[in-house]
């Protein structure tokens, strides 16, 4: 639990780039980014379910598309982020920050979106790992992960990255004609030092053979 006699309110996330080995997040800028950004998430290749729990998309003409992206990069909360793979140089998803609460230390990470190039890679873990890290190095006490209750992949994530299930909001909202149940799961400040242990032993070369296969399972390396 966090010491409140030494805790004060957190600064708003910079809007500001970070690096990791896999993949870099670029604050979001539309006109940078909307080309490929379609390309990754409406493209040939695209993963048909990507769009099925987001309350918006997929988007039937890329001029709607742009309009959306722009007023996304322009605002403040949610805070989003393209994110960029190093190995090809592309654009390839996108996530935010929301509900950004600094005076309780409370913050949340929302709209993920990742095109079939980044699922299922080191780089989608490594994605989330440096936004928790952004997170938790500037104070928040809670990062929260909220998805439709019957979204599978994403509860999926939530457990492997160590978000610990905090229940579920019944009939908690209405998205395209469905009634959504939300499961709601979070990460506190004192269990964040564990997880960004395991995460980085994870994340590191050695962990991965040459042709890209991890030798260790994070869930693994998370219980030990």
């Amino acid at each position: 639990m966090t010491d409140l006699a030494r805790w004060k309110p957190c600064p708003v996330p910079p809007h500001a780039p970070l690096a990791g080995r896999f993949v870099s997040l670029e604050p979001l800028d539309a006109a940078r980014h909307a080309g490929e950004l379609w390309t990754a998430l409406h493209g040939p290749h695209v993963d048909p379910q990507q769009w099925q729990y987001m309350a918006y998309g997929p988007f039937a003409a890329r001029d709607a598309f742009d309009a959306w992206l722009a007023e996304r990069a322009a605002g403040r909360d949610p805070l989003f982020f393209a994110v960029r793979e190093h190995a090809g140089g592309r654009v390839v998803g996108q996530l935010a920050l929301m509900r950004i609460t600094p005076a309780h230390g409370c913050i949340e990470i929302g709209h993920v979106l990742f095109g079939s190039a980044l699922q299922r890679t080191p780089g989608a873990s490594e994605t989330v790992y440096l936004l928790m890290r952004l997170v938790f190095a500037l104070g928040y006490r809670r990062l929260e992960w909220k998805c439709d209750a019957q979204n599978a992949r994403s509860l999926r994530a939530a457990e492997r990255l160590g978000f610990v299930a905090e229940g579920l909001f019944r009939q908690h909202m209405v998205v395209k004609g469905r009634s959504r149940d939300t499961a709601w799961h979070a990460l506190l400040d004192h269990q964040w030092p564990a997880r960004r242990a395991a995460l980085e032993r994870w994340l590191a070369a050695e962990n991965f053979e040459a042709e890209g296969r991890q030798r260790r399972r994070l869930e693994e390396l998370r219980r030990e």
